[in-house]
């Protein structure tokens, strides 16, 4: 058997034509949708990036017991239960995130990895005087002006370069079997770069200062900046897609859609302006963030063009995976959360479960039903207890050392979770200070910590919260079940006031 994931970040379903979107050419994700069940009612996990792949290769939502971090020494990866059992993985990615402090143990699980260099903050092109800052507005990072010096052509970009080496690792194991390609594109992520000319189709006519990487939180532009910002997505998007057309192409000349699972995903979407905000993490958890795409191939089925309605997340990846190759799920040390869509592919099912959980760590806990979506805050003014748990004190981009924990003594260590006894730090949120804001867990005045309850199904963009006591009632219910359900440390109720 074989598998191929293809994981694109911020890809934004309501962009894609296949969930119903007009204007932005993404020919060959279309594609794929042909060639695939379309899942309608797909949800993020923990957020963002290195949380919801932590979900995916753990198939355990992490967001409930700590933030941003590594894979955990009592993690049992995907990759490894894999290896374990004779089935090869490699992963080609450019997601820098892996090898900064708080990515750590990702890609070592994998038998092999590419590693692409040069987005975001990758610390590729060295020198020691940096560059000299444009006219410009929106972020501004004087690491990647030195690494975006070495993007004069499409190939050039990491992104297609990444695509590309997965298609010659296909090239190189076009005769084997029993394998895993992890395909893994950091784009249509922040920044928004690429060539000028990729912009033409999408009749952008901006003036203004150099602008490509919006600033976390609300919108801060003029609007013709916001619509060059949309544009530039979209055209990202549609250059990211031309590459995923080429992998697709190795496919066809390969065979490969006889015997090959194909699984598309994003790990989260991405606000281009909706709701007045830019990004993520600062503002709810709305639909455009955490309702995401999903696609999925399976050789010798009749489930291509099949629109599938139940509700499913990105921990369901890793049980999916094992049932494809075989492997029974029991065998795994650690009790998945994540639940295999293998039934609902065949039509032996309609439903895997009655909700889907998703957030942040120490924020709203988030949770829908299919139709209603409420997110939940706590009705208590310091958003406590709120704990840390994790065996490796690392972040992003930085450890919990002297800096970052401001009262050394308080903290405690032992099994303090509930699905494993390996020994665990145990730190108090107010505890503990982040680098970068836009991921702490304090509540302040720049952290949303209302309760909101909206209908899906007559407000999809959430733009009209309800006021429904029984209704409020019954996603309380449901989420207290939820908690239960994923093993949540026991404050969180009390945090919720779930208790």
């Amino acid at each position: 058997m074989k598998a191929i994931v293809l994981l694109m970040d911020s890809v934004n379903r309501h962009y894609l034509s296949a969930y119903g979107a007009e204007g932005v050419e993404t020919p060959n994700i279309d594609r794929i949708a042909e060639k695939s069940a379309v899942f309608t009612n797909h949800w993020a996990g923990s957020l963002p990036c290195m949380p919801a792949r932590r979900d995916m290769m753990t198939g355990r939502l992490g967001f409930l017991e700590r933030n941003w971090g590594p894979l955990e020494p009592f993690d049992q990866s995907l990759p490894e239960v894999l290896r374990d059992n004779g089935i090869f993985s490699h992963i080609s990615t450019d997601h820098y995130h892996y090898f900064r402090v708080g990515g750590e143990n990702y890609c070592q699980q994998f038998n092999t990895y590419d590693f692409i260099r040069g987005q975001e903050l990758d610390t590729w092109v060295s020198k020691v005087t940096p560059p000299e800052k444009p006219e410009q507005i929106g972020k501004y990072l004087p690491q990647y002006a030195l690494n975006r010096t070495q993007f004069q052509t499409e190939e050039d970009y990491s992104s297609p370069k990444t695509i590309k080496s997965a298609i010659d690792w296909l090239n190189n194991n076009k005769d084997e079997d029993n394998f895993l390609l992890w395909v893994e594109a950091f784009d249509p992520h922040e920044p928004f770069d690429l060539p000028e000319q990729e912009l033409t189709n999408y009749g952008d006519d901006y003036e203004g200062p150099s602008y490509y990487w919006p600033e976390y939180g609300q919108v801060n532009v003029p609007e013709d900046a916001v619509q060059h910002i949309r544009k530039r997505y979209a055209a990202l998007l549609t250059m990211t897609d031309r590459w995923v057309g080429k992998l697709l192409d190795k496919m066809d000349a390969n065979g490969m859609w006889d015997d090959t699972m194909l699984i598309f995903t994003s790990d989260h979407g991405y606000l281009l302006g909706e709701h007045n905000f830019m990004a993520k993490n600062v503002m709810p958890a709305y639909n455009e963030i955490c309702h995401i795409p999903l696609m999925v191939h399976v050789p010798g089925s009749d489930c291509a063009g099949k629109r599938i309605d139940a509700l499913t997340q990105n921990i369901d990846v890793f049980p999916t995976l094992l049932e494809h190759f075989g492997v029974d799920p029991n065998t795994c040390r650690n009790k998945l959360h994540g639940k295999s869509w293998i039934p609902l592919l065949s039509g032996e099912s309609e439903s895997i479960r009655d909700s889907a959980i998703y957030g942040y760590f120490g924020k709203n806990v988030n949770i829908t039903d299919g139709k209603y979506t409420y997110f939940r805050a706590s009705p208590l003014a310091n958003n406590s207890p709120i704990y840390f748990y994790g065996s490796m004190l690392t972040t992003i981009g930085h450890y919990y050392g002297a800096e970052q924990i401001v009262d050394k003594s308080q903290i405690e260590m032992g099994p303090f979770l509930k699905w494993t006894d390996f020994p665990v730090y145990k730190i108090a949120g107010s505890n503990v200070q982040m680098k970068d804001q836009t991921q702490a867990f304090h509540i302040n005045g720049a952290l949303i910590r209302e309760s909101l309850l909206y209908d899906n199904s007559e407000d999809y963009g959430q733009h009209h919260p309800i006021q429904d006591e029984v209704i409020e009632q019954h996603m309380m219910e449901l989420l207290r079940k939820a908690l239960a359900d994923h093993d949540s440390p026991d404050e969180q109720y009390v945090r919720l006031g779930l208790e």
